[in-house]
């Protein structure tokens, strides 16, 4: 078993901003976080480790935990 490639996360805005805005507390806005992501270009590769990893915590790729699940759902 290798370890993920995870170069990407250096290129990543949500690296130079810090975590807060990516992990809210429960019941927080992320539309923060959605805005940055938004303007990212690393943000395909962020969503597919999140799906790929089941991610479950955070905006990753500009989707909430709860997007992220819909999103798998779907794609079943």
């Amino acid at each position: 078993m290798t370890a993920p490639d995870l170069a990407w996360q250096a290129e990543a805005l949500c690296a130079q901003t810090g975590a807060d805005f990516f992990f809210p507390e429960p019941g927080s806005s992320v539309r923060e976080a959605k805005r940055i992501c938004g303007l990212c270009p690393i943000r395909p590769a962020c969503l597919e480790y999140a799906l790929d990893h089941d991610e479950r915590f955070g905006v990753w790729g500009g989707l909430s935990e709860k997007e992220r699940l819909a999103l798998r759902r779907t794609a079943r």
